[in-house]
């Protein structure tokens, strides 16, 4: 999810502008900026993606191990991912209608930081959890009221200082270049340090937590964060602070406002209707009002387009439902069949199930370097065509219905050798089968992440106007929130129609439930091919869109 969570701030980067030097302060605030503040935002980076990384990638084994059976540990799990992709888009309208990005930085970086002090508490407190589980086990001892009150408060103070930094910085590094070719440089290593982050945590952070204990995991993920928050406050003299503009959101309600008071009018072509080019113009004329329209009463025309180009990509959004879902659904599985499965390599190391996500990281970056870089000037040379967002979203969802059979066939693979060995009902028990065969299907949809979730984004930032860049990454944001808030409630419903998912696995079916998100796939593919079938671009010289990786 990672790989996934990191696209999504390349609209928002592309929609600044350059900050303002009238007055004053203007003219100090422009001597600030510029590669002099690299090190400390990077840094402030680093620090904050090695916490995310390290807490977030093995949250279900540590819910399963500490607080919860399995398949509540998927279900909460899953609504932390949600939070993930909608508290970010929270942060970003706070730093853009109110504070700006310095101070929202600041505040969810301690935030942040408490979610990990919290969270080594609850790790070395006994009385703060119940009794210890047995990895598997479908008997564990039930959290009592106190211990769920506080593994909520750490899950919420831990996703609110991601959520709300990680946007943020995003915006507030490019915010310190003029330069679009200096911000382009900054882009690229941000999502370098973001990576990084992403693999040191996975890969170090993920095995102290399981081999030598959680409480000395979130202890040192702790330490890099009180780092961060420290390496930015030093920073403060050299940064450029851009003062709030307003939100994106504001023009879209001033249409539906005056959409609904003025719905009983007759259609005219005057400028009783509409306000014309500029928002500068639209402060003036409501200044000089008549008595029968108000501001909210009045909207400049390019409001009311950036409207109807929301409207017009809604069908296509709403197919990247299923897909949020698939992920959220996939992943929390794919643990769980990791836990039961043998995860080692040689005779004396043994592979962190957190750990696995990296090869659904790792295929990501590696497809969008390749369709980058070879697949799409291929293309180009061979048609003397484009792929367009379209057709490269199109071609990601059928890789990710060739991961979930491929999830489905793996899954029968292990029932199988559950059933010969007579293991049906030992769920504590490491089956004869190697978890590698699960990194098959998690890098058949990193694949196809690759695919979907840079053209998606491209698709939004090609078609929406200038003034709402920064809402067509929310809308990438909200559709991952969306399907990973869904996720519980599809597996709930599974459950309690079919049975197919027990807390013990091994006696469930999740085959089953992987060819049924096979079918819905397939039919929401159809969908899709439906709505692109419908779908006319606005802006049509621009189909590459903007790079979302150029490493």
């Amino acid at each position: 999810m990672e790989g996934i969570e990191s696209k999504q701030f390349e609209g928002r980067l592309s929609a600044l502008t350059t900050p303002n030097e009238e007055g004053g302060q203007a003219s100090k605030e422009s001597k600030r900026g510029g590669w002099i503040t690299f090190p400390f935002i990077t840094g402030t980076l680093m620090g904050l993606s090695l916490v995310a990384g390290g807490w977030a990638s093995n949250l279900i084994v540590y819910l399963i191990t500490k607080y919860v059976k399995n398949i509540a540990a998927t279900k909460i799990n899953n609504i932390v991912l949600g939070c993930f992709s909608l508290f970010p888009v929270a942060g970003a309208i706070i730093a853009d209608s109110f504070l700006g990005s310095f101070p929202v930085v600041l505040i969810f970086s301690f935030v942040s930081l408490l979610g990990m002090i919290m969270f080594t508490l609850t790790a070395t407190i006994h009385s703060l959890r119940p009794t210890q589980c047995v990895i598997g086990s479908y008997t564990c001892e039930t959290s009592s009221n106190l211990q769920h009150a506080v593994l909520y408060m750490t899950l919420g103070l831990a996703s609110l200082g991601l959520g709300g930094t990680r946007f943020t910085i995003a915006t507030m590094g490019a915010e310190q270049f003029d330069k679009p070719n200096d911000r382009g440089i900054f882009f690229n290593w941000y999502f370098f340090t973001l990576y990084v982050a992403n693999v040191i945590s996975f890969c170090v952070i993920v095995y102290i937590q399981d081999n030598v204990g959680w409480g000395l995991g979130f202890g040192i993920c702790a330490i890099p964060n009180a780092i961060a928050v420290v390496l930015f406050v030093l920073g403060k003299r050299f940064y450029r602070q851009v003062k709030p503009n307003g939100s994106p959101f504001t023009s879209i309600a001033r249409v539906i406002v005056a959409a609904i008071r003025k719905r009983k009018l007759l259609g005219t072509s005057g400028n009783q209707d509409y306000y014309l080019k500029t928002t500068s113009v639209l402060k003036m004329e409501a200044g000089a009002s008549t008595k029968n329209f108000r501001s909210w009463k009045l909207c400049i025309v390019e409001e009311v387009e950036a409207l109807k180009n929301i409207i017009r990509t809604i069908p296509i959004w709403s197919t990247g439902i299923f897909i949020s879902l698939l992920v959220g659904i996939l992943n929390s599985l794919t643990i769980l069949q990791v836990l039961t499965m043998n995860r080692h390599l040689g005779p004396h190391f043994e592979i962190p199930a957190g750990s696995f996500i990296l090869f659904n990281l790792i295929a990501t970056t590696v497809a969008i370097f390749f369709i980058d870089h070879l697949l799409i000037p291929i293309w180009r040379k061979i048609t003397c065509q484009t792929l367009t967002p379209l057709q490269r979203i199109g071609i990601g969802h059928i890789i990710n219905i060739l991961g979930l059979i491929a999830s489905a066939l793996i899954e029968i693979r292990r029932l199988h050798v559950i059933r010969t060995h007579s293991l049906i009902g030992q769920p504590n028990l490491v089956l004869p089968i190697s978890a590698l065969w699960l990194a098959v299907p998690l890098t058949i949809i990193g694949i196809g992440e690759g695919f979907i979730v840079p053209s998606t984004i491209a698709l939004y930032y090609q078609e929406f106007p200038k003034s709402l860049k920064s809402t067509s990454t929310a809308m990438v944001s909200l559709l991952l929130a969306i399907g990973l808030f869904l996720s519980p409630a599809i597996m709930d419903l599974i459950e309690q129609i079919t049975g197919w998912l027990p807390d013990n696995i091994n006696v469930g079916r999740l085959d089953n439930v992987y060819w049924i998100l096979t079918v819905i796939g397939v039919l929401n593919f159809g969908y899709y091919l439906i709505c692109a079938k419908l779908f006319k671009y606005q802006n049509v010289e621009e189909h590459d869109g903007p790079s979302v990786l150029a490493l």
